[in-house]
């Protein structure tokens, strides 16, 4: 059957050959890539984040993948190195004046340039459409692109001023190469971190172990609230009151008066230049030395009554 009716057939109906590799349209890759988001296939809508190999996210995404790890999701492989939200850096995008959006193609009759991109680099003005290489700044979180670190070079950042140094620059949607060093960097910050983490504990055990050290060393809850100052001129004041104590003590105990430590010697009113009307005034003078007849009785306060 078949070949009736003056049909002629073809070698290529008759022989099958290999089939053609199916190549993936750039355009249709870049749109998916800068417009959509990893984890959750949506479009992009702030607040958008990226991880740190430079894939872009929307965030409430990220957070319902990191409370519900189930094995169903196909998609979970994509964000399997995002272990909490630390992972990810919430990105400060300058949008473009030019993008319109949907609002002019409502009827369905007017061509969509895949060109035009919703974000631009504030710094040289071009487009975030993936034909231009873009970046962020982990310490920041600022976009824009690579063109600007490279015409502009400087230590901080071209937008906010935060300073940065070179590993805290990631790539967005890289090459593979880039992909390879970004998860270098990414395992060795990580493998830094726990060791970090594991010598402070140690520490913290051996502060717990040791009650003493602290007794030794009061913290500032026991230390004295007072002024230095004050403190220096009351234990001055003590050391003051405690050396005459300590002299008279040791006298009396061996039945000798001694001589004041410091100061001139005291001087009698009566060896004085003064007058005698005003040394009769004291106890000293002569005409205070009465006899207990010449003395008035002590009713009498010194009445002289004789």
């Amino acid at each position: 059957m078949g070949c009736d009716g003056g049909t002629i057939p073809k070698r290529h109906e008759l022989v099958k050959g290999p089939k053609k590799v199916e190549k993936v349209d750039k355009d249709a890759e870049l749109v998916a890539q800068w417009n959509y988001c990893t984890l959750s296939q949506e479009i992009l809508r702030r607040p958008i984040v990226a991880c740190e190999l430079g894939r872009l996210y929307n965030k409430d995404a990220v957070i319902e993948f990191l409370l519900d790890k189930s094995s169903e999701k196909a998609l979970g492989k994509a964000a399997s190195h995002i272990k909490s939200i630390k992972n990810v850096t919430e990105l400060r995008l300058s949008d473009n004046p030019a993008w319109e959006g949907d609002k002019g193609n409502t009827k369905g009759d007017k061509h969509d340039d895949l060109q035009r991109a919703r974000f631009i680099c504030p710094v040289v003005g071009l487009e975030m459409n993936g034909r231009h290489r873009f970046c962020f700044l982990r310490c920041c979180g600022c976009v824009f692109s690579e063109r600007a670190l490279k015409e502009i070079k400087a230590e901080v950042c071209h937008t906010c001023g935060a300073a940065f140094q070179e590993d805290d620059v990631v790539v967005l949607n890289g090459t593979k190469e880039d992909v390879e060093t970004l998860k270098g960097r990414m395992e060795e910050r990580r493998l830094r971190a726990k060791l970090e983490k594991k010598a402070k504990k140690p520490k913290a055990a051996e502060s717990v172990s040791k009650p003493g050290v602290s007794e030794e060393f009061p913290g500032p809850s026991k230390t004295k609230t007072g002024k230095p100052e004050e403190a220096s001129l009351d234990s001055r004041e003590k050391k003051a009151g405690s050396a005459p104590r300590s002299a008279a003590a040791n006298g009396s105990s061996s039945g000798k008066v001694g001589k004041p430590l410091g100061g001139p010697p005291k001087r009698s009113i009566a060896d004085s230049e003064e007058s005698e009307a005003y040394k009769s005034l004291f106890t000293t003078h002569s005409s205070a030395k009465r006899s207990k007849e010449e003395s008035a009785h002590w009713v009498t306060h010194t009445s002289y009554c004789f």
